[in-house]
């Protein structure tokens, strides 16, 4: 059995059995059927469920008059997003604002949540960050269909139509390589922010890995900014109106 946190051993205690066996019944074998919820799915579980408390507490505290420092820190981060995903989309960003927040907030709890002891963060793991990528790839695509229809398939094909049998297949691959780009950027920055925690945390456990503690949370915060921003950038080049 794997070694598991202590959350992560509470889902598996309660909802293991079921989980196992809907991935029986989906073909899928779990490597290990007594633990088939690994630390990752239950420390973004832990994050959902963080975030959706946190969104009913500013929903209940919403106030004109005196607003709280939650909710000007809500404000402002929807405030930021929206002013910079207007000054790269351009006109009628808007629409896109809920999804940059959702996906910021998400990137970025699950990047902190790793300070907190008894915890990690579940972007250390190939997969998570592969999700997210998956998720913003699949966002900017419909609303690439949704903004122009079949003719957003001649964004393919590249100014020139002579060049489209050799400007198709280069960015359909730029498209694909922008996932991989996402997930290595994010997974990689992450894993080594928690192994050079780990070893001054075992070398020095006093003092020093302060810093390095210190350290995390800025590379958390500057990889949840570097997504969020490269993916308004795709998302521009999606719903980009071509003069």
């Amino acid at each position: 059995m794997p070694e598991q946190l202590w959350f992560t051993a509470i889902l598996n205690r309660v909802f293991g059995t079921a989980v196992a066996g809907l991935m029986e019944a989906m073909h899928i074998h779990p490597h290990h059927p007594e633990a088939p919820i690994p630390n990752s799915v239950a420390m973004e579980i832990l994050v959902c469920i963080f975030l959706i408390i946190l969104f009913l507490i500013v929903r209940t505290r919403l106030s004109v008059d005196k607003p709280g420092a939650l909710q000007h820190s809500f404000e402002l981060l929807h405030g930021g997003i929206e002013q910079q995903s207007h000054e790269i989309i351009g006109p009628h960003s808007e629409a896109h604002t809920p999804f940059l927040v959702s996906l910021a907030l998400f990137i970025l709890f699950c990047n902190l949540i790793g300070v907190i002891p008894g915890f990690e963060s579940p972007t250390a793991v190939p997969i998570v960050p592969l999700g997210c990528a998956i998720v913003a790839f699949c966002y900017y695509q419909a609303q690439g269909f949704k903004h122009a229809g079949i003719k957003y398939l001649v964004h393919f094909a590249g100014p020139m139509p002579l060049l489209a049998p050799l400007m198709i297949p280069i960015e359909i691959i730029s498209h694909l390589a922008r996932v991989l780009s996402l997930t290595i950027r994010l997974f990689a920055n992450m894993f080594a922010g928690d192994m050079v925690t780990l070893v001054f945390f075992s070398l020095v456990p006093i003092g020093i890995p302060i810093l390095f503690l210190g350290l995390h949370i800025g590379v958390s915060l500057l990889q949840t900014y570097i997504f969020v921003l490269l993916t308004t950038v795709y998302l521009a080049g999606a719903v980009a109106e071509e003069h």
